[in-house]
């Protein structure tokens, strides 16, 4: 299915692709439809549409193409940061929908996208719209060369950071309001604020390089080489290769893929190989020899060691959680 929705003077797009979806309204929630999946789709607006936050909890049964078209304001300069992943879904179908990788991806609106969402998948973020004049508001007094592209910078970027435990905290908050309805749009512009705080202080934890900008086509090829990482967990990329087929030399990928990661590409690779090995160490409860042959490590013992470098205790001890 292939939808095209605009977001126009920051009127937001989750109204136009609940109405191209079919969505039904109860409220500030939008249903989606039983012969389109389960779920909900939420927000909230603050500031003169200055601060926007949309709740997406649900899955879809077939794949979704959403050609989003920008068409900002004169003067519109907002920043999107999209934290995939970041609660379970409370959709109570026996099927048993794939889940989004925990990140948190932040860029300028400006930058039209296309964007795929695979069928049989959870959608369970949480996506912050704010003008770069009311992140100043918060954050300008903050010299990492990070937030200052964020806050200032004129060419694009991308950047992608890890979903922290204080972020999943405060975002169960969010989707278990325990306040009264009168008080919900308050409430949850405070949470919103402290989620950019936590997005900050991570990104604050990179070494202080040079932020340059970046073409939209490199950002494309960046995220391609994310994606290719992400489904061949079991065997080392060469860098070389990577460097090809993306079209650029091999340091411009090394400075492009640490500039938007905040790791090299090993180091990225190491960490997601151990994220998907706790997966399924925890979730599908398979053994630590089984997870480990399957992450294409031959030597048990190195698999344990690695893996406690990133998750922080040993697989047998994680798996007996």
């Amino acid at each position: 299915m292939k939808i095209s929705v605009t977001d126009k003077h920051r009127s937001g797009i989750m109204s136009e692709f609940a109405r191209a979806i079919g969505a039904t309204t109860e409220g500030r929630f939008f249903r989606i439809p039983e012969d389109k999946g389960e779920g909900y789709i939420t927000g909230f607006s603050w500031e003169d549409n200055e601060l926007r936050m949309m709740v997406r909890n649900y899955y879809l049964n077939e794949e979704l193409l959403i050609e989003r078209t920008n068409e900002p304001a004169a003067g519109q300069d907002d920043i999107i940061f999209m934290m995939s992943g970041i609660f379970p879904s409370p959709v109570t179908s026996e099927k048993q929908p794939s889940s989004e990788q925990p990140s948190v991806f932040i860029c300028m609106q400006a930058v039209s996208s296309v964007l795929t969402m695979p069928s049989n998948t959870f959608f369970r973020s949480i996506g912050i719209a704010v003008s770069r004049q009311h992140l100043r508001k918060l954050f300008g007094n903050i010299p990492h060369p990070v937030v200052l592209t964020i806050l200032e910078g004129k060419e694009n970027f991308a950047f992608e950071t890890a979903i922290s435990p204080e972020m999943i905290s405060v975002a169960s908050e969010i989707e278990h309001l325990k306040v009264p309805e009168s008080l919900e749009s308050h409430y949850c512009k405070l949470k919103c604020e402290e989620l950019l705080c936590h997005i900050v202080a991570l990104l604050t934890q990179r070494e202080a390089m040079p932020a340059g900008g970046m073409h939209i086509n490199d950002i494309k090829a960046i995220y391609a080489i994310k994606l290719h990482l992400q489904s061949h967990l079991d065997t080392p990329s060469n860098i070389a290769g990577l460097a090809a087929d993306a079209g650029m030399s091999e340091p411009k990928l090394r400075k492009l893929f640490k500039q938007t990661f905040g790791k090299g590409v090993f180091e990225y690779y190491q960490g997601m190989r151990m994220q998907e090995a706790a997966q399924l160490l925890k979730d599908k409860r398979l053994t630590v020899s089984e997870v480990g042959y399957q992450m294409g490590f031959t030597n048990l013992s190195h698999f344990s060691r690695v893996f406690e470098q990133h998750i922080g205790m040993k697989p047998k001890k994680y798996s007996g959680l």
